[in-house]
Order: structure tokens, then sequence, then C-alpha cells
């Protein structure tokens, strides 16, 4: 940690709710909630309250207030305030109660500044004149500024905007030129700790009259209800931590006040009233400013709250087209998400994106400006291991967490990332460039530390400019939550999309069962009969040897037909029962069977030139049966279509993948067209006339099913007269199909 950190992190612990002392402009009492007795009392209790001289112990005020615990006694159950007649003194009197005691905080109260909400009724009446239809929140501030100033006579007064970030930026101010302007620079975080932070959020007023006060201690130092310090939290005669003193000096303001502008319980700023020299503001304009603070509060809260409504309202009708152009996209896969893409500009405009990008499985899906593709997949994969990486992540300045985005700022500087997977690293991104600006701050934000490491504040608070860089225009809660909103549609939409298609999945499997069934029992059926046929011709011819050419010729047609109708019923038959048929697997040698076909099919070769080109055959996973059946159909077709060619040229080929082992078989014959690539793998789709080559037209949907249910793909390329390529994968594991698919 560095000495700047070190020093800011033991500013964040600073005890300030427990500092022991007061200012000394009022005195503070601690009194018995049950019996009325002062537990603890501020050294100048005595003098503020007018008694001759200072208690040797807290009892000895006791019989000097009966008016001030008569008045107390009504407001136990919460805080009071009101004038209160102590002697021949009139005080202000504050009162809270605290596990520790009632407090009671009192200031004098001089006759000239009795005065009542009807002497400062006018004032307030024109800063609500002012502010009336009024949505210009720097508008706002500058009237409630000099409306603050008029009442006070503060030297400056200053209307403070906190960010995301907590860094204060001044949005009004007026004064009188005796303190110098800081209209429209910034403070840095550090400036105001987040302990002091949320004393302004939930005490609304201080007042510091003098910056060089010397603190008043409240005895006993030990509360003796507990032993513990006083919890001076409530208190608004608190001491000032000696930091924020100093603070003030260095600023050259020697008092100070402060009106928080709390906006549904979050502290969204500060009116800030600084003096040259040491001013005391009495109570009755303290409340006043109070009560001027509350009226801005609500006004730029109603203006803040009807401007997110409206931005709100506008995100959801837009969520609601974009989920409707999807819905209506059909049942294909994936439909519902290239509908999205083809939405651009809507889809961008969803969270004012210059860029978005969906990335589901190896496809990536942009539109707008993003970064290129591998830098998405990447970014994909550092989001998916993320401990939050079931949430949607957002930021305005994304190379601070993943410094890869240095490369893209140009176009992914401001990210939100939706998941629609809860195991994939599949998103909904939005983009936003790096936005390059320049900030004024008033003076360096920089803490500075002294040679023993305590805080020491700035000393200057000259206007200082810093380009920022690695940044872009911040996301606002509405965008964030418009993108979850969008993407839980989208989310539910594809689910209810895939349930749809699993219902229809679950019906076609139901019907190709049953087709299956009934291909099966025709084709069984028919083998008969057309062996029957084909048995009465070759007897008819056998018994009449005098029938004339003409007639053996007919015969011969019909015994030719029958025989190719029963080769084509035999092949729906097989095709019919692999479907029904169970896996058998085991390891397969694959060059044995290759082997072994190749062996099978020299009749069938006849006298013809063949030239094998064997290549090593890796071994398989699989039903070995159904195998050889494949690379039968495959070589088959080989031979079949090299016909033509003098010396036919056949190549078999394997080759080990990372997941899979590919096999090839590759010839020199007539090959195809690729544009009817499509039909190959059909049943009875054919490429060739039938009276050149020969063949049921199923051989290569039975190869197809075999490979599928192996849990492979299978594939082919070709040009005409320039042979064919059929490729076909295997896992290289057992994790194979065995449904009925």
């Amino acid at each position: 940690m560095t000495p700047e950190e070190q020093a800011a992190d033991a500013c964040a612990r600073e005890p300030i709710h427990i500092p022991g002392t007061i200012q000394p402009h009022g005195a503070l009492l601690v009194v018995d909630a049950d019996d009325g007795r002062v537990l603890q009392a501020s050294a100048n209790a005595a003098q503020v309250l007018g008694l001759p001289a200072a208690p040797q112990h807290s009892r000895e005020l006791d019989p000097a207030l009966p008016d001030l615990l008569a008045a107390v006694s009504e407001g136990r159950e919460g805080a009071l305030q009101q004038p209160l007649a102590c002697g021949a003194r009139m005080l202000q009197l504050s009162a809270h109660a605290t596990p520790q005691g009632l407090v009671l905080e009192l200031e004098p109260l001089d006759l000239s500044e009795m005065r009542t909400l009807d002497a400062l009724y006018p004032r307030l009446r024109s800063f609500l004149d002012h502010v009336e239809g009024e949505d210009d929140v720097a508008l706002l501030g500058r009237y409630a500024a000099q409306e603050v100033r008029q009442l006070t006579g503060f030297d400056r007064v200053m209307v403070y905007r906190f960010d995301e970030d907590w860094h204060g930026t001044v949005i009004a101010e007026d004064g009188n030129g005796n303190l110098p302007s800081y209209l429209d620079l910034r403070f840095p975080a550090s400036d105001i700790p987040a302990q002091a932070r949320e004393m302004y959020r939930r005490h609304r007023l201080r007042l510091i009259p003098d910056a060089r006060y010397q603190p008043v201690p409240v005895l006993p130092a030990a509360s003796p209800v507990d032993g513990q310090p006083l919890d001076l939290s409530g208190s608004a005669l608190r001491s000032v931590s000696p930091v924020h003193l100093q603070y003030m000096r260095n600023m050259g303001t020697a008092a100070s006040m402060s009106v928080s502008i709390v906006i549904d319980g979050e502290l969204w700023g500060l009116v800030a009233c600084h003096h040259a020299q040491p001013m005391r503001v009495g109570a009755p304009t303290r409340a006043a400013c109070d009560f001027l603070g509350q009226i801005l509060a609500l006004k730029i809260g109603s203006r803040e709250r009807g401007q997110e409504a409206a931005l709100r309202w506008a995100a959801k009708e837009l969520e609601h087209d974009l989920v409707a152009r999807m819905a209506d996209a059909g049942d294909a896969p994936d439909a519902a998400l290239h509908r999205l893409v083809k939405s651009p500009e809507a889809w961008m405009r969803l969270t004012r994106a210059t860029g978005a990008a969906l990335l589901r499985g190896d496809a990536v899906h942009t539109v707008g400006h993003t970064p290129p593709a591998e830098q998405l997949q990447a970014l994909a994969a550092w989001l998916h291991q993320r401990q939050d990486r079931g949430e949607l992540f957002s930021t305005h300045a994304l190379p601070s967490v993943y410094p890869p985005a240095e490369q893209f700022t140009d176009s992914g500087c401001g990210l939100i990332a939706a998941p629609i997977s809860a195991i994939h690293p599949h998103y909904v991104m939005w983009f936003r460039p790096e936005r390059i600006h320049t900030v004024q701050w008033g003076g360096r934000p920089e803490k500075a530390t002294a040679a023993d490491g305590s805080l020491s504040p700035r000393a200057s608070f000259a206007a200082w400019t810093q380009e920022v860089r690695g940044t872009a225009q911040r996301w606002s809660a509405v965008e964030v939550d418009a993108a979850r909103s969008f993407c839980q549609a989208m989310v539910t939409l594809v689910l209810k999309q895939a349930e749809q298609r699993a219902a229809l999945s679950d019906r076609l499997e139901t019907s190709n069962r049953e087709l299956e069934a009934f291909s099966y029992s025709v084709s069984h059926d028919l083998r008969a009969p057309f062996r029957h046929i084909v048995g009465f011709a070759q007897l008819l011819g056998e018994s009449e040897p005098q029938l004339a050419a003409r007639s053996r010729h007919y015969l011969d047609t019909i015994v030719e037909s029958a025989l190719s109708a029963g080769r084509l019923v035999d092949d729906l038959l097989n095709f019919s029962q692999l479907g029904r048929a169970s896996l058998e697997t085991a390891p397969v040698d694959m060059a044995k069977l290759v082997d072994e076909v190749r062996r099978s099919m020299r009749i069938d070769q006849g006298t013809r030139q063949v030239e094998w080109l064997i290549g090593p055959l890796p071994p398989a996973w699989g039903d070995a049966s159904l195998l050889r059946q494949a690379w039968s159909n495959l070589i088959d077709n080989a031979i079949k279509y090299t016909r033509r060619k003098d010396v036919a040229v056949i190549r078999v080929s394997g080759e080990v993948r990372a997941h899979e082992t590919v096999y090839s078989v590759a010839d020199n014959g007539v090959g195809f067209d690729m544009a009817y690539q499509g039909k190959l793998f059909g049943v009875f789709q054919r490429l060739h006339r039938v009276e050149d080559f020969e063949g049921s037209g199923i051989g290569l949907a039975l190869t197809r099913r075999i490979i599928d249910r192996h849990g492979g793909w299978i594939a082919a390329e070709g040009q005409p007269d320039e042979g064919a390529t059929f490729r076909f994968g295997l896992p290289r594991s057992s994790h194979l199909k065995t449904d009925h698919d």
C-alpha cells in the first residue's frame, strides 16, 4: 500500500463520531432518561447555563436545570429542538436519545436572532416562486445558493453534487468576491471520506463558526452507562476532525456551514457555505436553510424520478418491441436470436450503445462498432471464469479490470455483458468507445502525507486540468436494468421455443418409429412376391423352350425387374432395421475392415484396372458389422463410378484429430455437381441415370444413418468428371448414440 493509500485508509478509519470534545459555541449534557440525573457535561456547561462557577461533578448541575429537564421530558421519544428560557438566558435546546442517555445541546440565543419563520417566510416564498416549474438542476442550485447567502451572509455559497465515485462538482455558486470562485471545479472523493459522507446523510446541517476554535472536552470522558467514549454521531456541536479544520484553513475559510441534499435516503450533494472570517449563524436561520435544502432536494428528486420513469418507460417499450420481433421469428433453431441481429438500431438503442454482439457457441454476431470476433470470444471466456459469471456485468472502464481491452478502447471501453447460458460462455454484449475528456479539479486530487504517515489536507485549490483516458460514458441504472430485463425476457423466449421444438421432436420421433415399423412390415411382406415372380418367370422360360425371341425378351425383362425390385426391398429392409437395431460397440480395426471389403469386391471389379492407394487407417470405436456396411457402400460406389476410366484410382485414408478420427474414400470417377450435394444422402436420391449406373439410391442414405448412429458426421465433395471424395468422422470416445434416431 502506498503512503497516500495508507493515509487515506487512516482517514477513513478516524473515529470522528467519538471525538470526546465539542465546539465552544454551545454546551452539551448527557442526562439519565429515567431519573433526570446529569451523567456527563461539557466543560463549558456552567458558563453557557449562567452558573457562577464550573461544577466539580456533573451532579452539581442538577439543581440548576428544572426548566430544562421539564422540556426534555417531552422529547424523550425522539429529537427535540426548541427555544428555552433558562434563568435570565435564552437558549436553543436540541435533544436526542442514545443508549448512553439523552444528549442535550444548548446554544445561547441572542434576541437579535429570534426571528420567527414569519420573518423568514418572504425569502422562502421568493425561493419557491423561482423554482416553481424549473427543471434545470444547475439553475435550481443557483437559486438555492443565492437564497442561502441572502439568509446567512456567507461570503460564498456553493451547491456541490456527488458523482458515482463520490467526486464532487460545484454545479452552482453565489458569492461576494471575498473568496475565489470554484464554479464547475471537481473535488476528489478523498476530500470528504465515506464516514463523513454518512454523517452528512444522517444529519442534514453542520455549522463550524470558527476553524481555529479550541475544543471543549466532555467530562467524564467515558460514559457512566457503558464505560465507552460518548457517541456524538447525532450531535450538531460534535468537534470536527483536525484534518478538516486544516483543510478549511488551507482553503482560506474561517467559518463554514453545510446543508445536506438527501434524496430518497441517499446523499445527493451539499449546499456548502464559506466565510473568510469567523461567523456564527443563529438557530432560526439555520432551520430556514435546512428547510430550503429540503425543498431543493424534493425538487431535484421529483425531476430525476420523472426523467428516470420516462426513460424506463421508453426502454420497456423498446424491449417489448424487440422481444415481439424475436417471438415472430418462427420455431427454427436460433431464429429468434438471428432476428435480434437483424434489428441493430433497436438493439443498440436499448442501452444507447455504439455496438452490440451476440456470442453463442462458436458463432459471433455483431452490429455497430465492436471489438474483433477473436477479442470478443476471449472476453466472453474471461467473463465466464469470473465468480459472478451468472450475473450481468457492467463497467465504464473495461481496461481497468480487463487489461486486454487496451487493444480495443476505440470500440469497447464501456461494456454491459448479460449471460444467456448458465453453462456455456454465451453472452449478449453492448459497447461504448473511450471518451477522452478533460476535468477541471479544484487543485491536484491527491492527499499529501506527513513524515509520520498521517494525512495532511491539500494546501492548493487552484484549478488543475487533467486529461482522462480509459473510460467511456457511464451506463445509467436505467440502461443496465434495461439490458438485464431484456436478456431475461430473451432467455425465457428461447427456452420456450426450445420446449416447443422438444415437443415437436418427440412427435417426430414417434412418427419415425411408426414409419420404420411400417417400412419394415411392407419390405418384409414384399420380398416373397418378388421371389415368386422371379421363380415363375424362370420356370416359364424353362418349360417353353420354343418361345419366340420377343417373348423370351419379355421374360428376361420381368426377371431383371423383379430382381432389381427385390434388391430395393432388401435395401429398404436394411434401412428400416438399422433404426431399430441396437449398437454392439467395441474397438474396431478399420484397416482390416477395409481390406475385407476390398477383397470381397474383386469379382465385381472383374478385369478392370484399379489402383488402390490405402493409407494408414487408425482404429475406431463402434459396431463392426455396421461400419463394414458403411465402408462397403462407399468403396462400392467408388468402383462403380470409376467404370469409365481406363485406370481407376481409389484412395482410402484416415487421420486422428483432437476429438475424432476422420476417414475418407476418394476416386477419379464421374464426380458430381456440388449444387446437388444436398441430395446425395437422401433415400432414393440419384445424381446419375439408373441406365448408366445401377443401384437403388439407398446406399448413401444407409451409410449416413450408420455414421449418425455412431455420433459422427459424413460429407462429400466432387466435381463433374474429376472424381468425388467422401469423408466421415467418428468420435474418439465411447459416447455413442444409442437411441433410435
